[in-house]
């Protein structure tokens, strides 16, 4: 099956990939499986085939049998006239290529056997477990023994002299073409150094690690530290990394021009065991087209399994906002409300402003009310968006000439390690998660914190007087701060609920702990992931929520169910961190393999993975109107994404360090950025959406051209005196507040 699949997908072919269903039934009548290999290179002895070894006939025979049967007739004849069986007179028409049969005995096996011999491989494997085995050399000869006389450990020695003859190629080509075919160097590497130490070979690995390792693109340095660490078999078997490197496709974005050019070189050279790690693990996606420069292959690349192809990103995304339900103003805001209709939809929760003015219109982008269940609004709910409002009313326009003002939240002698930080929508608590496994609640206005009274006490309450909720809560548990007691490990990821009744902790023991904050207690441990758990967020329509961790996999929880509702699986490495989209409908996670996934949460499929990040992604923000996506990671810039279209269209530079924190101000006119290096930088998002050109070129091709900007668009740096910001958040009114612990 393996190769199969990995024979190289043009656009007219995609529909070629294997369909498990035994006998290829949908693709072998149009004989396309045997023709994806590359065009017509050698015509040596055609005839040559019927003398090679009787098993290789009988093999032969009993698939054109098991065809038959199928009433595959059309293959049946391609098949016999390209292994040149005698029944028939050679007849030119067969297919693109004139002799396909087993190598020829000199070693140098052409080209198209590997493919015909796939065809058979997977009629004779596809029955068997072995359909789903992972690409590992030890399945790679039922691939190819066959029909070709090719050995899959070729020459050692000769590694070099592949690789080092691509390279002179590569390097000889037009300036168009190099920088698309050098994309092919970092996974052939790779590859290459592990099939030698995975067949035992550990001298030529080394050297062959020691003479091409400096040639890779930097952002990789990382990657190639690991890999130097294996140096034997045994190293393999326990790297997970490396096994999704093995079996999941390298994706190359590569012109039709400079793929022919790559394809007709590996075909004079005789260049096998290169073609064969390109059929079997990569996944060459060939648009037509102007070839891509340097830079836009840059901007894009640096992911572990390379760039997303262009199928991932094109289902419909529905990105708009769910309608506001109406709420009815108290009188005397009524006038001061219907001259707010700027008062855009804000980041936490969704936008609750001048209900009265707005027409009621459905966004068209908008998904339907009913496409997840959300919960009802309760009395409470309601009471808090009246707050809203009127807050909305005194809150502050931003933009390049009005910036706002910073109130920065140090936290002094954390020696227990702040690992975590978070605001309530409304800016009255901050709760920080520690490394001594502690989650610390703090009151930032006068108001402390008290709790409900005991149950004995309870039942002595008038039920029925006005301030029952006032009474209810215990005066003598007032102070300014609690702590909550209950995980075994570091907290990594906290999250206040939108009503402010419960704060989510989610730790290095493998739980998340929904607490109360009436009662300061623990209510629920969520036991689901097997490892920590690096982030976690409630939805910013309560009940639901998200978490993502060590085990690559992110889930989807309800407050009332104990298991998962949805687990998106799909990363190559750690789940680093996860946000929720402003109406719910999507989550995006960003990871360690220095991707972006966006996930829908109804069906629980990817439907948009972005590339370009050079490290581990730690900080997600989508725009309050829901149409973008701003990431932060540990290369130190912002990137921006059009979701819709599934595009980056902006990189912000400036910071010199990991940045944890991003947000954008209520009205989605600024953005912030915190990060290790001390500094909170604001950009003028306003602009950087407005420079978007999405024509119908750049949606189809994916190629971007990337302004360098950042200058233009930075509208300030706020150094702190040793603090690195770990946590950003924009009140009702447009101040900007920010948390880190002082680093002395």
């Amino acid at each position: 099956m393996a190769a199969v699949q990995g024979s190289l997908v043009e656009e007219k072919d995609i529909k070629t990939e294997p369909s498990n269903d035994g006998g290829g039934n949908n693709n072998a009548n149009d004989g396309r499986v045997l023709s994806t290999s590359p065009g017509s290179s050698a015509s040596s002895g055609s005839n040559k085939s019927t003398t090679g070894a009787p098993e290789d006939q009988q093999t032969l025979l009993a698939v054109l049998q098991f065809l038959r049967k199928n009433n595959l007739t059309e293959s049946v004849e391609i098949l016999r006239r390209e292994a040149g069986l005698p029944e028939d007179s050679l007849d030119p028409k067969g297919g693109d290529s004139s002799g396909a049969g087993s190598g020829s005995a000199a070693g140098g096996v052409d080209l198209e056997g590997v493919d015909a011999s796939s065809l058979l491989s997977r009629v004779t494997v596809s029955s068997s477990a072995a359909a789903q085995a992972p690409n590992k050399a030890e399945d790679q000869p039922d691939v190819n023994v066959v029909l070709s006389a090719y050995s899959q450990q070729g020459d050692p020695a000769l590694y070099e002299v592949y690789y080092s003859g691509l390279k002179k190629f590569i390097e000889s080509v037009l300036d168009c073409h190099r920088a698309e075919l050098s994309q092919v160097f970092y996974p052939l590497f790779v590859h290459m150094y592990l099939e030698l130490v995975y067949n035992n070979h550990e001298n030529e690995a080394k050297a062959f690690f020691e003479k091409f390792s400096g040639d890779q693109e930097c952002y990789y340095e990382d990657d190639l530290r690991v890999l130097s660490s294996l140096t034997k078999k045994e190293h393999m078997r326990g790297n997970e990394t490396l096994l999704d490197f093995r079996t999941s496709k390298f994706v190359l974005r590569i012109s039709r021009d400079s793929y022919q050019l790559l394809k007709r070189h590996l075909q004079e050279r005789q260049n096998n065991q290169i073609w064969n790690i390109i059929q079997e693990h990569l996944y060459i996606d060939i648009f037509d087209g102007m070839p891509r420069s340097k830079s836009q292959i840059d901007a894009m690349s640096g992911s572990l399994a390379g760039e997303a192809k262009r199928e991932a990103n094109k289902a419909k995304v529905y990105y708009g906002l769910l309608k506001e339900p109406e709420i009815e103003l108290p009188l005397d805001d009524e006038d001061e409300e219907a001259e707010n209709e700027e008062g855009k939809p804000k980041k936490k929760k969704p936008k609750k402003d001048s209900m009265g003015s707005k027409s009621k219109k459905q966004d068209p982008n908008a998904p339907s009310q009913t496409r997840i269940p959300l919960p009802e609004l309760k009395d409470s709910d309601k009471l808090d968006k009246i707050m809203y409002m009127k807050e909305a009313t005194k809150r502050i326009r931003l933009g390049p000439d009005n910036l706002p003002s910073i109130c920065f939240y140090t936290f002094l002698n954390a020696y227990q390690g702040l690992t975590a930080v978070d605001f309530t929508d409304d800016s009255s608590l901050i709760a920080g998660g520690f490394a001594d496994s502690t989650v610390r609640v703090w009151s930032v206005t006068p108001k402390k914190l008290r709790r409900v009274k005991s149950a004995a006490d309870l039942n002595l309450i008038d039920k029925e007087s006005d301030d029952v909720l006032e009474r209810i809560m215990d005066e003598k548990t007032a102070s300014e701060s609690k702590i909550l007691y209950g995980h075994s490990g570091p907290v990594y990821g906290i999250s206040f609920s939108p009503d402010r009744n419960y704060l989510l902790s989610s730790s290095e023991d493998g739980t998340i702990r929904l607490w109360s904050l009436q009662t300061f207690t623990c209510l629920v441990g969520y036991k689901g992931h097997n490892y920590p758990v690096w982030d976690t967020q409630f939805s910013p329509h309560g009940y639901y929520f998200i978490s993502g961790g060590h085990d690559r996999v992110a889930r989807l929880w309800a407050t009332d169910h104990y298991q998962p509702l949805r687990m998106f699986s799909g990363h190559l490495a750690d789940v680093t961190c996860t946000r929720f989209h402003p109406n719910s409908n999507y989550v995006v996670t960003g990871s360690s393999d220095r991707t972006i996934r966006l996930w829908d949460v109804l069906s629980g499929n990817c439907v948009r993975i972005f590339t370009g990040h050079k490290g581990p992604i730690h900080a997600l923000a989508f725009s309050p109107n829901g149409k973008f996506l701003a990431s932060g990671a540990t290369d130190g810039r912002v990137l921006l994404w059009d979701i819709g279209h599934g595009l980056m269209f902006g990189e912000l530079k400036g910071h010199t360090d990991t940045i944890y924190s991003l947000r954008f101000s209520r009205d989605g006119e600024i953005l912030a950025s915190g990060s290790m290096d001390n500094t909170v930088r604001l950009w003028d998002a306003t602009k950087a959406f407005d420079d978007l050109e999405t024509d119908d070129f750049t949606a189809a091709t994916g190629h971007i051209h990337l302004q360098d900007n950042s200058q233009e668009l930075l509208l300030g740096t706020y150094m702190s005196k040793s603090t690195p910001v770990i946590h950003l958040h924009f009140t009702r009114r447009n101040l900007l507040l920010a948390a880190g612990a002082y680093n002395p």
